[in-house]
Protein backbone atom coordinates (compact mmCIF):
# COMPACT_ATOMS: atom_id res chain seq x y z
CA UNK A 1 0.00 0.00 0.00
CA UNK A 2 3.11 2.23 0.44
CA UNK A 3 4.31 1.44 -2.68
CA UNK A 4 1.37 2.54 -4.24
CA UNK A 5 0.82 5.88 -2.47
CA UNK A 6 4.80 6.42 -3.52
CA UNK A 7 3.70 5.57 -7.21
CA UNK A 8 0.77 7.81 -7.38
CA UNK A 9 2.16 10.92 -5.07
CA UNK A 10 5.11 10.93 -7.86
CA UNK A 11 2.44 10.68 -10.73
CA UNK A 12 1.15 14.09 -9.33
CA UNK A 13 4.34 15.74 -9.23
CA UNK A 14 4.68 15.23 -12.70
CA UNK A 15 6.93 12.17 -13.07
CA UNK A 16 6.20 10.06 -16.24
CA UNK A 17 4.29 6.90 -16.33
CA UNK A 18 7.17 5.03 -18.36
CA UNK A 19 10.09 5.89 -16.53
CA UNK A 20 8.05 5.46 -12.70
CA UNK A 21 6.53 2.01 -14.19
CA UNK A 22 10.07 1.17 -15.35
CA UNK A 23 11.44 1.90 -11.71
CA UNK A 24 8.97 -0.08 -9.95
CA UNK A 25 9.40 -3.04 -12.31
CA UNK A 26 5.65 -3.00 -13.52
CA UNK A 27 4.34 -2.36 -16.43
CA UNK A 28 2.17 0.36 -17.73
CA UNK A 29 -1.00 -1.22 -17.63
CA UNK A 30 -0.77 -1.77 -14.14
CA UNK A 31 0.67 1.57 -13.63
CA UNK A 32 -2.47 2.93 -15.52
CA UNK A 33 -4.56 0.77 -13.48
CA UNK A 34 -3.38 2.36 -10.11
CA UNK A 35 -4.01 6.01 -11.30
CA UNK A 36 -7.58 5.28 -12.71
CA UNK A 37 -8.35 3.73 -8.92
CA UNK A 38 -6.88 6.59 -7.45
CA UNK A 39 -8.93 8.90 -9.76
CA UNK A 40 -12.14 7.31 -9.20
CA UNK A 41 -12.26 5.96 -5.60
CA UNK A 42 -9.39 8.19 -4.04
CA UNK A 43 -6.46 6.46 -1.24
CA UNK A 44 -9.36 3.60 -0.77
CA UNK A 45 -8.96 2.55 -4.64
CA UNK A 46 -5.62 1.77 -3.98
CA UNK A 47 -6.39 -1.33 -2.04
CA UNK A 48 -6.98 -4.77 -3.68
CA UNK A 49 -10.21 -4.86 -4.77
CA UNK A 50 -12.59 -7.89 -3.79
CA UNK A 51 -12.89 -10.53 -6.96
CA UNK A 52 -16.39 -11.66 -5.38
CA UNK A 53 -19.16 -11.59 -8.34
CA UNK A 54 -21.89 -9.03 -7.60
CA UNK A 55 -24.39 -11.85 -8.27
CA UNK A 56 -24.43 -15.74 -8.65
CA UNK A 57 -26.66 -17.08 -11.66
CA UNK A 58 -26.67 -20.31 -10.34
CA UNK A 59 -27.88 -19.30 -6.73
CA UNK A 60 -31.26 -20.45 -5.73
CA UNK A 61 -33.68 -17.70 -5.83
CA UNK A 62 -34.77 -15.62 -2.25
CA UNK A 63 -38.50 -16.53 -3.28
CA UNK A 64 -37.80 -19.65 -3.63
CA UNK A 65 -35.74 -20.59 -0.72
CA UNK A 66 -38.55 -18.31 1.49
CA UNK A 67 -41.04 -20.80 -0.12
CA UNK A 68 -38.98 -24.10 0.76
CA UNK A 69 -38.63 -22.86 4.39
CA UNK A 70 -42.70 -22.08 5.03
CA UNK A 71 -43.34 -25.40 3.28
CA UNK A 72 -41.07 -27.02 5.47
CA UNK A 73 -42.59 -24.91 9.05
CA UNK A 74 -45.82 -26.31 7.77
CA UNK A 75 -45.08 -29.59 7.31
CA UNK A 76 -42.22 -30.24 9.87
CA UNK A 77 -42.57 -33.95 8.99
CA UNK A 78 -41.78 -33.66 5.21
CA UNK A 79 -38.30 -34.47 4.22
CA UNK A 80 -36.84 -33.00 1.43
CA UNK A 81 -38.11 -34.82 -1.43
CA UNK A 82 -41.54 -34.60 -0.41
CA UNK A 83 -41.32 -30.68 -0.13
CA UNK A 84 -39.72 -30.96 -3.60
CA UNK A 85 -42.72 -32.92 -4.93
CA UNK A 86 -45.05 -30.92 -3.46
CA UNK A 87 -43.81 -27.30 -4.47
CA UNK A 88 -43.15 -28.80 -8.26
CA UNK A 89 -47.26 -29.86 -8.34
CA UNK A 90 -48.44 -26.48 -6.32
CA UNK A 91 -45.92 -24.03 -8.89
CA UNK A 92 -45.08 -25.87 -12.13
CA UNK A 93 -44.39 -23.20 -13.46
CA UNK A 94 -41.43 -22.21 -11.15
CA UNK A 95 -38.01 -23.85 -11.33
CA UNK A 96 -37.50 -25.78 -8.18
CA UNK A 97 -34.12 -26.79 -7.39
CA UNK A 98 -33.01 -30.82 -6.63
CA UNK A 99 -33.76 -33.07 -3.68
CA UNK A 100 -30.53 -32.31 -2.09
CA UNK A 101 -29.80 -28.45 -3.46
CA UNK A 102 -33.58 -28.43 -0.71
CA UNK A 103 -31.98 -30.56 1.77
CA UNK A 104 -29.30 -28.04 2.07
CA UNK A 105 -31.26 -25.06 2.46
CA UNK A 106 -33.42 -26.76 5.26
CA UNK A 107 -30.10 -28.25 6.81
CA UNK A 108 -28.98 -24.25 6.34
CA UNK A 109 -32.00 -23.23 8.30
CA UNK A 110 -31.65 -25.58 10.99
CA UNK A 111 -34.82 -27.66 9.85
CA UNK A 112 -33.32 -30.85 9.22
CA UNK A 113 -33.55 -33.52 12.24
CA UNK A 114 -30.75 -35.58 12.56
CA UNK A 115 -30.84 -38.75 13.20
CA UNK A 116 -29.10 -40.30 15.95
CA UNK A 117 -26.71 -42.44 16.13
CA UNK A 118 -27.31 -46.07 16.41
CA UNK A 119 -25.65 -48.00 19.16
CA UNK A 120 -23.44 -50.09 18.29
CA UNK A 121 -23.21 -53.99 19.28
CA UNK A 122 -20.42 -55.69 20.98
CA UNK A 123 -18.69 -56.98 17.66
CA UNK A 124 -17.56 -53.28 17.58
CA UNK A 125 -16.59 -52.70 20.76
CA UNK A 126 -12.81 -53.90 20.72
CA UNK A 127 -10.18 -52.28 18.44
CA UNK A 128 -9.67 -53.45 14.68
CA UNK A 129 -6.58 -54.84 15.30
CA UNK A 130 -6.43 -56.77 18.58
CA UNK A 131 -4.47 -59.30 19.61
CA UNK A 132 -5.81 -63.00 18.36
CA UNK A 133 -7.05 -65.27 21.41
CA UNK A 134 -7.04 -69.08 20.02
CA UNK A 135 -6.08 -70.48 16.79
CA UNK A 136 -7.65 -69.73 13.84
CA UNK A 137 -9.28 -65.86 15.20
CA UNK A 138 -7.30 -64.60 12.92
CA UNK A 139 -5.34 -65.78 9.61
CA UNK A 140 -2.71 -63.38 8.12
CA UNK A 141 -2.14 -62.96 4.17
CA UNK A 142 0.04 -61.33 2.26
CA UNK A 143 2.42 -61.80 -1.03
CA UNK A 144 6.05 -62.02 -0.20
CA UNK A 145 7.35 -59.81 -2.36
CA UNK A 146 7.91 -61.03 -6.23
CA UNK A 147 11.08 -62.17 -6.99
CA UNK A 148 12.59 -63.53 -10.11
CA UNK A 149 13.75 -67.01 -11.08
CA UNK A 150 16.69 -69.18 -12.56
CA UNK A 151 14.73 -69.04 -16.29
CA UNK A 152 13.63 -65.44 -15.42
CA UNK A 153 10.57 -65.56 -14.97
CA UNK A 154 8.31 -63.70 -11.49
CA UNK A 155 7.56 -65.39 -9.04
CA UNK A 156 4.68 -63.98 -6.56
CA UNK A 157 4.31 -66.16 -2.86
CA UNK A 158 0.86 -65.65 -1.29
CA UNK A 159 1.17 -67.10 2.05
CA UNK A 160 -1.40 -67.82 4.96
CA UNK A 161 -0.50 -68.06 8.84
CA UNK A 162 -2.76 -67.86 12.03
CA UNK A 163 -1.60 -65.22 14.22
CA UNK A 164 -2.17 -67.12 17.46
CA UNK A 165 -0.13 -70.09 16.45
CA UNK A 166 2.09 -68.91 13.61
CA UNK A 167 1.07 -71.85 12.12
CA UNK A 168 2.09 -71.42 8.37
CA UNK A 169 -1.03 -72.55 6.75
CA UNK A 170 -0.29 -72.00 2.97
CA UNK A 171 2.91 -71.07 0.98
CA UNK A 172 1.91 -71.12 -2.80
CA UNK A 173 4.15 -69.63 -5.27
CA UNK A 174 2.15 -67.90 -8.36
CA UNK A 175 2.88 -66.34 -11.87
CA UNK A 176 1.26 -63.11 -10.72
CA UNK A 177 -0.96 -62.08 -7.99
CA UNK A 178 -4.68 -62.24 -9.65
CA UNK A 179 -7.87 -62.50 -7.97
CA UNK A 180 -8.82 -66.08 -9.88
CA UNK A 181 -5.24 -67.80 -8.47
CA UNK A 182 -5.56 -66.42 -4.86
CA UNK A 183 -8.97 -67.89 -4.96
CA UNK A 184 -7.49 -71.22 -5.55
CA UNK A 185 -5.24 -71.26 -2.80
CA UNK A 186 -7.78 -69.51 -0.45
CA UNK A 187 -10.71 -72.30 -0.85
CA UNK A 188 -7.55 -74.93 -0.52
CA UNK A 189 -6.53 -73.43 2.57
CA UNK A 190 -10.85 -73.23 3.98
CA UNK A 191 -11.07 -77.00 2.82
CA UNK A 192 -8.56 -78.32 4.73
CA UNK A 193 -8.32 -76.06 7.74
CA UNK A 194 -11.61 -74.52 7.66
CA UNK A 195 -12.63 -70.79 8.34
CA UNK A 196 -11.19 -68.00 10.76
CA UNK A 197 -12.77 -65.47 12.44
CA UNK A 198 -11.13 -62.80 11.10
CA UNK A 199 -9.04 -62.00 7.98
CA UNK A 200 -6.07 -59.59 8.20
CA UNK A 201 -4.25 -58.22 5.04
CA UNK A 202 -2.56 -55.00 3.48
CA UNK A 203 -4.85 -52.66 1.37
CA UNK A 204 -3.29 -54.09 -2.03
CA UNK A 205 -4.45 -56.29 -4.78
CA UNK A 206 -6.42 -58.87 -4.71
CA UNK A 207 -7.19 -57.74 -0.97
CA UNK A 208 -8.67 -54.69 -1.66
CA UNK A 209 -9.31 -52.70 -4.52
CA UNK A 210 -10.06 -48.42 -5.05
CA UNK A 211 -14.03 -49.64 -5.49
CA UNK A 212 -16.82 -49.47 -3.36
CA UNK A 213 -15.46 -49.06 0.77
CA UNK A 214 -12.79 -50.94 -0.72
CA UNK A 215 -13.96 -54.37 -2.02
CA UNK A 216 -12.60 -56.50 -4.15
CA UNK A 217 -14.44 -60.09 -5.54
CA UNK A 218 -11.91 -61.70 -3.21
CA UNK A 219 -12.99 -59.79 -0.09
CA UNK A 220 -16.75 -59.85 -1.05
CA UNK A 221 -16.81 -64.04 -1.34
CA UNK A 222 -14.96 -63.80 2.36
CA UNK A 223 -17.73 -61.48 3.90
CA UNK A 224 -20.11 -64.10 2.51
CA UNK A 225 -18.45 -66.84 3.82
CA UNK A 226 -18.89 -65.21 7.39
CA UNK A 227 -15.08 -63.33 7.64
CA UNK A 228 -14.58 -60.44 9.28
CA UNK A 229 -12.28 -58.26 7.40
CA UNK A 230 -9.34 -56.67 8.81
CA UNK A 231 -6.72 -54.03 7.10
CA UNK A 232 -3.54 -52.70 8.27
CA UNK A 233 -2.34 -48.97 7.49
CA UNK A 234 -0.41 -48.06 4.21
CA UNK A 235 3.37 -48.16 5.17
CA UNK A 236 2.92 -49.76 8.10
CA UNK A 237 3.88 -53.22 7.82
CA UNK A 238 4.51 -53.66 11.69
CA UNK A 239 0.57 -53.68 12.53
CA UNK A 240 1.09 -57.62 10.92
CA UNK A 241 4.63 -57.82 12.23
CA UNK A 242 4.55 -61.78 13.03
CA UNK A 243 3.88 -62.33 9.11
CA UNK A 244 6.45 -60.09 7.87
CA UNK A 245 8.71 -61.64 10.28
CA UNK A 246 7.99 -65.32 8.80
CA UNK A 247 8.24 -63.74 5.66
CA UNK A 248 11.70 -62.83 6.54
CA UNK A 249 12.91 -66.41 6.97
CA UNK A 250 10.91 -67.36 4.57
CA UNK A 251 13.38 -64.93 1.96
CA UNK A 252 16.44 -66.06 3.48
CA UNK A 253 15.57 -69.90 3.21
CA UNK A 254 13.79 -70.01 0.03
CA UNK A 255 15.04 -67.29 -2.14
CA UNK A 256 18.96 -67.40 -1.70
CA UNK A 257 19.33 -68.66 -4.68
CA UNK A 258 15.76 -69.00 -6.09
CA UNK A 259 15.36 -72.19 -8.17
CA UNK A 260 15.29 -72.67 -11.58
CA UNK A 261 11.68 -72.57 -12.37
CA UNK A 262 8.05 -72.67 -10.53
CA UNK A 263 7.59 -76.66 -9.54
CA UNK A 264 11.44 -76.95 -8.28
CA UNK A 265 10.33 -73.22 -6.23
CA UNK A 266 7.44 -74.81 -5.40
CA UNK A 267 9.37 -77.69 -3.44
CA UNK A 268 11.37 -75.43 -1.54
CA UNK A 269 8.33 -73.70 -0.15
CA UNK A 270 6.67 -77.02 0.71
CA UNK A 271 9.96 -78.17 2.69
CA UNK A 272 9.96 -74.60 4.60
CA UNK A 273 6.31 -75.25 5.51
CA UNK A 274 6.96 -78.40 6.80
CA UNK A 275 10.07 -77.26 8.42
CA UNK A 276 8.47 -73.98 9.87
CA UNK A 277 5.26 -75.74 11.53
CA UNK A 278 6.80 -79.09 13.25
CA UNK A 279 10.65 -78.81 13.53
CA UNK A 280 11.15 -75.30 13.86
CA UNK A 281 11.14 -73.60 17.82
CA UNK A 282 9.53 -70.55 17.96
CA UNK A 283 10.49 -68.41 20.95
CA UNK A 284 6.99 -66.94 21.41
CA UNK A 285 5.65 -69.98 21.74
CA UNK A 286 8.55 -71.14 24.55
CA UNK A 287 10.61 -72.53 22.10
CA UNK A 288 7.51 -75.43 20.96
CA UNK A 289 6.76 -75.48 17.08
CA UNK A 290 3.23 -74.11 15.70
CA UNK A 291 2.18 -77.44 14.99
CA UNK A 292 1.40 -77.93 18.96
CA UNK A 293 -0.75 -75.37 19.37
CA UNK A 294 -2.46 -75.37 15.94
CA UNK A 295 -5.86 -77.14 15.59
CA UNK A 296 -8.17 -76.97 12.34
CA UNK A 297 -11.17 -74.41 12.73
CA UNK A 298 -14.43 -76.16 13.91
CA UNK A 299 -16.22 -73.60 11.17
CA UNK A 300 -16.28 -75.82 7.85
CA UNK A 301 -16.08 -74.88 4.64
CA UNK A 302 -19.17 -74.63 2.90
CA UNK A 303 -19.79 -76.38 -0.43
CA UNK A 304 -22.26 -73.67 -1.29
CA UNK A 305 -23.12 -70.38 -0.63
CA UNK A 306 -26.44 -69.27 0.25
CA UNK A 307 -27.41 -66.05 -1.05
CA UNK A 308 -27.97 -62.87 1.31
CA UNK A 309 -31.72 -62.53 2.56
CA UNK A 310 -32.89 -58.48 2.53
CA UNK A 311 -36.56 -58.92 4.79
CA UNK A 312 -36.53 -55.44 5.93
CA UNK A 313 -36.19 -54.18 2.01
CA UNK A 314 -38.46 -53.23 -0.41
CA UNK A 315 -36.76 -55.74 -2.67
CA UNK A 316 -33.25 -57.44 -3.81
CA UNK A 317 -31.59 -57.40 -7.07
CA UNK A 318 -28.64 -59.12 -8.36
CA UNK A 319 -26.11 -56.53 -9.47
CA UNK A 320 -24.84 -57.25 -13.60
CA UNK A 321 -21.47 -58.62 -14.80
CA UNK A 322 -20.03 -55.37 -15.31
CA UNK A 323 -20.96 -53.79 -12.29
CA UNK A 324 -24.27 -52.05 -13.11
CA UNK A 325 -27.23 -52.43 -10.58
CA UNK A 326 -30.98 -51.91 -12.44
CA UNK A 327 -33.11 -50.48 -9.86
CA UNK A 328 -36.51 -49.83 -12.21
CA UNK A 329 -37.73 -49.68 -16.06
CA UNK A 330 -35.03 -46.92 -17.39
CA UNK A 331 -33.22 -46.43 -13.75
CA UNK A 332 -29.92 -47.71 -14.35
CA UNK A 333 -26.08 -46.98 -12.99
CA UNK A 334 -22.67 -48.23 -12.25
CA UNK A 335 -22.34 -49.67 -9.08
CA UNK A 336 -18.98 -51.54 -8.66
CA UNK A 337 -17.54 -54.28 -10.61
CA UNK A 338 -16.39 -55.78 -6.97
CA UNK A 339 -20.10 -56.74 -6.46
CA UNK A 340 -21.26 -57.92 -9.98
CA UNK A 341 -23.69 -60.85 -9.82
CA UNK A 342 -24.01 -60.67 -6.07
CA UNK A 343 -27.50 -59.56 -4.58
CA UNK A 344 -28.36 -56.27 -2.77
CA UNK A 345 -30.38 -55.12 -0.76
CA UNK A 346 -33.16 -51.88 -2.03
CA UNK A 347 -35.46 -49.77 -0.15
CA UNK A 348 -36.99 -46.72 -0.70
CA UNK A 349 -35.89 -43.98 2.01
CA UNK A 350 -37.92 -41.45 0.49
CA UNK A 351 -39.74 -40.48 -3.08
CA UNK A 352 -36.96 -41.11 -5.46
CA UNK A 353 -34.20 -42.22 -2.91
CA UNK A 354 -32.95 -45.56 -2.73
CA UNK A 355 -31.00 -47.41 -0.10
CA UNK A 356 -28.56 -50.26 -1.20
CA UNK A 357 -27.15 -52.45 1.05
CA UNK A 358 -25.24 -55.58 0.16
CA UNK A 359 -25.22 -57.83 3.34
CA UNK A 360 -25.41 -55.95 6.63
CA UNK A 361 -23.05 -53.20 4.93
CA UNK A 362 -24.88 -50.24 3.67
CA UNK A 363 -23.71 -48.53 0.59
CA UNK A 364 -24.91 -45.84 -0.15
CA UNK A 365 -27.56 -44.03 -1.86
CA UNK A 366 -29.07 -43.58 -5.48
CA UNK A 367 -31.68 -40.93 -6.22
CA UNK A 368 -33.17 -41.15 -8.93
CA UNK A 369 -34.41 -37.42 -9.60
CA UNK A 370 -30.36 -36.79 -10.53
CA UNK A 371 -29.23 -40.50 -11.53
CA UNK A 372 -26.52 -40.56 -9.04
CA UNK A 373 -25.43 -42.75 -6.82
CA UNK A 374 -23.83 -41.20 -3.42
CA UNK A 375 -21.88 -43.64 -1.46
CA UNK A 376 -22.14 -43.05 2.16
CA UNK A 377 -18.90 -41.44 3.82
CA UNK A 378 -15.45 -43.72 4.08
CA UNK A 379 -13.01 -42.87 6.89
CA UNK A 380 -9.87 -41.55 6.32
CA UNK A 381 -7.72 -43.57 7.34
CA UNK A 382 -7.98 -47.36 5.76
CA UNK A 383 -6.96 -49.43 8.83
CA UNK A 384 -10.79 -50.62 9.36
CA UNK A 385 -12.93 -53.49 9.88
CA UNK A 386 -16.02 -54.48 8.13
CA UNK A 387 -17.55 -57.09 10.22
CA UNK A 388 -20.82 -58.96 8.86
CA UNK A 389 -22.97 -60.51 11.48
CA UNK A 390 -25.96 -62.78 10.90
CA UNK A 391 -29.12 -60.79 9.41
CA UNK A 392 -31.09 -61.54 13.07
CA UNK A 393 -28.96 -59.23 14.55
CA UNK A 394 -28.97 -56.36 13.08
CA UNK A 395 -28.98 -54.89 9.65
CA UNK A 396 -26.00 -51.91 9.90
CA UNK A 397 -22.66 -52.06 9.38
CA UNK A 398 -20.38 -49.73 9.96
CA UNK A 399 -16.40 -48.99 9.08
CA UNK A 400 -14.72 -48.78 12.32
CA UNK A 401 -11.73 -46.39 12.71
CA UNK A 402 -8.95 -47.07 15.12
CA UNK A 403 -8.32 -44.82 17.70
CA UNK A 404 -4.24 -44.35 16.85
CA UNK A 405 -3.93 -42.33 20.27
CA UNK A 406 -4.08 -45.86 22.29
CA UNK A 407 -1.58 -47.41 20.20
CA UNK A 408 1.50 -48.35 22.27
CA UNK A 409 5.17 -46.30 22.51
CA UNK A 410 7.64 -47.40 19.48
CA UNK A 411 10.33 -48.31 22.25
CA UNK A 412 7.86 -50.48 23.72
CA UNK A 413 6.68 -51.73 20.34
CA UNK A 414 10.22 -52.38 18.76
CA UNK A 415 10.97 -55.00 21.70
CA UNK A 416 7.67 -56.66 21.57
CA UNK A 417 8.72 -56.79 17.94
CA UNK A 418 12.38 -58.29 18.44
CA UNK A 419 10.83 -60.86 21.42
CA UNK A 420 8.51 -62.09 18.25
CA UNK A 421 5.19 -61.01 20.02
CA UNK A 422 4.05 -58.66 17.20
Amino acid sequence: MDERMIFVSRWKQGEFIIDLCKEFGISRKTGHKFINRYKKFGPNGLYNQSRRPYSSPHATPVEIRDLIVETKKEKSTWGAAKIREWLLRRHSGVQIPSRFTVHEILNKYDLVQHRKPRRKGKTFSHSTLTQSQYPNDIWCADYKGQFKLGNGKYCYPLTISDHESRYLISCEGLENNRENTAFQVFEEAFEENGLPEYMRTDNGVPFSSNALFGLSKLSVWWMKLGIKLQRIEPGKPQQNGRHERMHLTLKIDTTRPAARNFLQQQEKFDQFKNLYNNDRPHEALNMKCPTEFYKPSKRKYPQTLTEPDYPLHDESKYVGATGKLKIAKNIEFHLTEALSEQKVGIREEDIGLWRITFMNLDLGLFDAHERKFRPFQQPQSPRVEISVLPMSTGRFVTYVPVDTAKQKSAPESKRQFLAGKL
